[in-house]
């Protein structure tokens, strides 16, 4: 409900109603000062600015009202006096004639500019975002200082106020792919939006997908390259996460320092990664179906070696590779849930010693731990975290049809995530660009990295993109993701 200020009758009525709207909050501070009376919220605003751009002036007032500040804005309700507070504003009130005035003072506590953990580079800039969307759209502007920019904003959730910003370079990002996320973002309807993660689930295209469809980054330069390229950017405030679409399978075998790299020690680096991830996807079902089904396809040397080592386990190979693998993976989870430093001692310590004792024991053969040793340190070499994920669940799938069905199964189940692939789109771009379908000129920046004056902008960045479809943006998907 709107309450008007035209019915206040004094400023004790007006103070009330402020408390009652806030429900006698505690952090409700009231000043009373010769021309005006001043509230605020405890811990929301600076007090020494409150000092001297509010209360100094008008106790030095003399009978007028004196203050100057360019925030300085009316209020017309209770209910917009009340939203300026819970932003960081002090209210005044005028004694004179009872209007409501707000003065921007706020000093939210946030955390300076840092390396980004989950990203770092031997070379190139060592600046993270930060949780402040200002700061954060500062850094951006201080790589692109340019006129053709383009920065909208919306503030999403009933309860959170949380305000979402879309950024794009006006010519270079497809006006399709920039009017759609305009739109995706605008019918997002929750009551709270507490991280970007929020926003990408209530407008990626396939909301039940194993693999992301925009990526996530907290690098300024990985957001201005992405706009330079056509690709446009979310910045949600309280996140130190930007969010890029259109996204692209291939993309998860790059990262921000192959542009600070010569051509072609990106390019080795590039290769070695997706070899990486096939490893990490393929190996431990290789073996299985290998030393299950297909023995005689080994070296007989080898072979022998392998028979050796097995003999002393009591499980046959899929067994063995299922209880290794969901080691390794409760491993991994503890050393990322425990404190840095004691989560590098489980992780380093854990896997010497399980994988000592299980060999001891008999449990487990000794090419196996080699196997998933191999395993973990290959999927570690895929730059993008969210890309890791969709290749864990996977490896479990294939390990499930290798020790059924073999090779065959190993093939069948690549033939499936080949399709699935496919159909995917980014909005409204081709998962598999510029393979499926075939663009020559995208290939430029792929996995062989050519020199950067002679990379051209994507393809999806200058084409129109045909929108996703309509299942992908029902009023069920608007709705999800974003409440908590």
């Amino acid at each position: 409900m709107t309450i008007s200020t035209t019915g206040m009758t004094s400023v004790s009525n007006t103070v009330e109603r402020i408390k009652t709207t806030l429900g006698d909050d505690p952090d409700l501070i009231v000043h009373d000062a010769p021309e005006a009376t001043v509230v605020y919220l405890c811990g929301l605003i600076d007090i020494s600015r409150l000092e001297r751009e509010v209360l100094t002036p008008l106790s030095e007032a003399g009978g007028g009202f004196s203050i100057r500040n360019s925030t300085m804005h009316r209020a017309e309700t209770i209910e917009t006096a009340v939203k300026s507070l819970l932003n960081g504003s002090a209210l005044l009130i005028r004694h004179r004639d009872l209007s409501l005035l707000t003065v921007n003072l706020i000093s939210m506590p946030h955390r300076p500019i840092e390396t980004p953990d989950s990203e770092p580079s031997v070379r190139g800039p060592h600046e993270g975002f930060t949780e402040m969307l200002a700061v954060n759209v500062a850094l951006i502007r201080r790589r692109l200082v340019t006129d053709k920019l383009r920065v909208k904003s919306w503030m999403i959730g009933s309860l959170s106020q949380t305000e979402v910003r879309l950024l794009y370079l006006e010519g270079t990002a497809s006006p399709e792919v920039v009017e759609e996320m305009a739109r995706r973002i605008g019918a997002i309807k929750t009551e709270a939006i507490l991280e970007s993660t929020h926003v990408e689930e209530c407008i990626r295209d396939h909301p039940y997908s194993l693999f992301p469809t925009m990526l996530s980054t907290e690098r300024p330069d990985v957001v201005s390259g992405s706009l330079l390229e056509g690709r446009v950017a979310v910045l949600v405030n309280n996140s130190p996460f930007a969010i890029i679409a259109p996204y692209q399978f291939w993309t998860a075998f790059q990262a921000s320092e192959d542009y600070y790299l010569l051509t072609g020690s990106a390019t080795f680096v590039r290769l070695v990664r997706a070899i990486s991830m096939f490893i990490a996807l393929l190996l431990p079902s290789l073996y299985v179906a290998i030393t299950t089904f297909h023995p005689e396809m080994m070296p007989t040397n080898l072979l022998l070696s392998i028979a050796a080592a097995r003999e002393v386990s009591p499980f046959p190979a899929l067994i063995e590779a299922l209880l290794m693998e969901l080691t390794f993976e409760a491993l991994r989870e503890a050393a990322i849930r425990l404190p840095r430093i004691m989560g590098q001692t489980v992780g380093i310590v854990g896997a010497l010693v399980i994988g000592q004792a299980v060999v001891q024991a008999g449990i487990v053969s000794t090419p196996m731990v080699i196997v998933v040793s191999m395993t973990g340190i290959a999927s570690l070499m895929i730059p993008r975290y969210n890309m890791t994920f969709p290749i864990r669940i996977l490896r479990f799938l294939l390990l499930f049809m290798a020790g059924s069905l073999g090779l065959v199964g190993i093939l069948f189940g690549l033939f499936l995530i080949g399709i699935y692939l496919t159909g995917i789109k980014s909005v409204g771009v081709p998962y598999l660009t510029p393979i499926a379908p075939l663009r020559l000129d995208g290939m430029r920046d792929l996995l062989i990295r050519l020199p950067l004056f002679s990379v051209i902008r994507p393809a999806e960045a200058s084409i129109a993109s045909k929108p996703p479809e309509a299942d992908a943006l029902s009023p069920r998907h608007e709705n999800e993701g974003g409440s908590s």
